[in-house]
């Protein structure tokens, strides 16, 4: 899981951007109020206004409670972020607080939950050829390779991708999301992230198990997903 032998010869694959853009006026029913309040003796403006507010309301709240729910949920993980940053290899990333750091050999760092070990939040930092993740082919792409890095594992018995995406940050970040079934550990749910910067790849994997019988919890997820989302390179001053 630790390897980042896939990237070693560049593809030069470019990734084709597409961009949108849609602007309508805002509120028009709104609108229709204020101009039918002028006239008593109009209602059918008012009345349909009305209604309009009545479901922006409605949507407001359960948006409102859905967060709230939500902020709940990391709260009582009993578990929160703090910041860890590698000056000397130069990226950056959100830790639970209460995983351990280990030393282990192929991971320039590694966290470990204490209650079981094999939940772990792991950076490998390689030299590569290539001055950008771009360079060397899509986010799909880059998910391809990873998982049948993970498929020609003996410990292997099934892995597949479940979500491919990207972010910018102070480089590009693809970030990926897959399943594997293994005669170590059983299923796993694995978040991985990568970019690379100064000639060097970058490789998150944030490794949680997934069985069935003991399901990966919607807070403890959240969690996880923050840690992805927070993996960076350190800022050039």
């Amino acid at each position: 899981m630790w390897s980042s032998s896939f990237l070693a010869s560049p593809k030069l694959t470019l990734l084709p951007s597409s961009s949108s853009s849609s602007s309508s006026p805002a509120h028009p029913k709104i609108q229709t109020l204020l101009c039918f309040t002028q006239n008593p003796s109009s209602t059918v403006g008012i009345n349909v206004s009305k209604r309009h507010l009545n479901i922006s309301i409605l949507t407001l709240l359960f948006n409102g409670g859905f967060l709230l729910d939500k902020a709940k949920s990391i709260s009582e993980s009993g578990d929160h972020l703090q910041r860890y940053t590698d000056s000397k290899d130069g990226f950056t990333l959100l830790v639970p607080s209460s995983w351990i750091k280990v030393e282990k050999a192929g991971a320039n760092v590694l966290f470990e939950e204490p209650e079981k070990r094999s939940n772990n939040i792991g950076v490998v930092v390689s030299p590569v050829r290539i001055k950008s993740l771009q360079d060397f082919g899509s986010p799909q792409f880059v998910a391809d390779k990873l998982i049948n890095a993970e498929k020609r594992k003996e410990s292997t018995k099934e892995a597949e991708v479940v979500s491919v995406g990207e972010r910018s940050g102070q480089g590009h970040v693809y970030e990926f999301e897959y399943k594997i079934d293994s005669t170590r550990g059983g299923i796993k749910r694995v978040f991985s992230a990568a970019f690379v910067s100064s000639k060097k790849l970058y490789l998150l994997n944030v490794v949680h198990s997934d069985n069935p019988e003991n399901p990966l919890d919607y807070s403890t997820r959240l969690l996880l997903e923050q840690v992805l989302h927070s993996f960076d390179a350190l800022l050039l001053t």
